[in-house]
C-alpha cells in the first residue's frame, strides 16, 4: 500500500484527476450495466402478455399492465395505448416521441465514458510534459550552480521516470474505459433496435377506424356457366 502511494505521489498533482476519472467511469459503467439489463428494458413476460391483450383488442387491460411496469418498452407502448383505436399516424408519432425520451435515458452517462476515454490520456500527457519541464529546469539550475560541471545522469533519469508515470496512468485508465464505452454503446443500440421493432408491431394492433388493417372478405364462388 505504501509503495503504491509513493508511486502515485511521484506522478504529481495531475494524478488526482486521472484517478477521479477512473472512479467516475467505473461508477457509470456499473450503473448502466444494471440499467441496461434486458428485463429492465424489454421484459419478455410483459411483452408476451401485452401482445396477447392487444390481439384481443383489450386496450384498457393492456394500458393497466403498462402502468404497472417500469420498463422502457412499457412507457412507449403505454403512450400509444392512450390513443388506441385512432389513426396509425397519431399512434406512431406519440410512440416515437416517447421512444426518443427513453433513448436519452438509455444513453445517459454513456457519452461521459467516451469523454473520459479521450481526456485521460491527454491528462497523462500533460503531466509528463510538465514533469519534463521541471526535470530540465533542475538540470539548468545544477549546471548554473556548478559552473558548467557534468550533469548527474542518475538524477536526470529518475526525473524522467517520474514524469512518465502520468502518461502510463492516463493510458491505464483510458484503455479499459474505452472498452466499457464501446460495450455499452453496442448494448444500447441492440436494445433500441429490438424495442423499435416490437413497438411497431404493437402499434399496428392499436390502429382503429379506417386505418385498421382490413380483414379480407371471403371470395365469392364464381357462377357456373350454363351448359349448352
Amino acid at each position: 500500500m505504501k509503495e503504491a502511494y509513493e508511486f502515485l505521489s511521484k506522478g504529481g498533482i495531475l494524478m488526482i484527476p486521472i484517478l477521479l476519472c477512473s472512479v467516475i467511469a467505473l461508477a457509470i459503467f456499473l450503473e448502466r450495466l444494471w440499467a441496461l439489463q434486458r428485463p429492465n428494458v424489454i421484459p419478455t413476460r410483459f411483452l408476451k402478455l401485452v401482445m396477447e391483450l392487444l390481439e384481443r383488442r383489450e386496450f384498457e387491460q393492456a394500458q393497466a399492465l403498462c402502468k404497472g411496469n417500469d420498463s422502457s418498452l412499457a412507457a412507449v407502448v403505454g403512450s400509444g395505448l392512450r390513443h388506441a383505436g385512432k389513426g396509425r399516424s397519431l399512434i406512431k408519432e406519440v410512440m416515437e416521441e416517447t421512444g426518443r425520451r427513453e433513448t436519452a435515458y438509455l444513453e445517459r452517462g454513456v457519452g461521459v465514458l467516451g469523454l473520459i476515454a479521450s481526456v485521460a490520456p491527454l491528462l497523462g500527457l500533460l503531466g509528463t510534459v510538465t514533469g519534463m519541464i521541471r526535470v530540465f529546469q533542475r538540470v539548468v539550475n545544477q549546471v548554473e550552480a556548478s559552473g558548467g560541471a557534468q550533469v548527474n545522469a542518475g538524477a536526470l533519469a529518475n526525473g524522467i521516470w517520474e514524469a512518465l508515470i502520468t502518461t502510463a496512468a492516463g493510458l491505464s485508465v483510458a484503455i479499459p474505459v474505452f472498452v466499457m464505452f464501446k460495450f455499452l454503446t453496442s448494448r444500447v443500440d441492440g436494445l433500441l433496435v429490438e424495442m423499435e421493432e416490437r413497438s411497431l408491431e404493437m402499434a399496428e394492433l392499436m390502429v382503429g377506424g379506417l386505418d385498421a388493417v382490413p380483414t379480407p372478405a371471403p371470395k365469392a364462388a364464381e357462377p357456373q356457366e350454363a351448359s349448352e
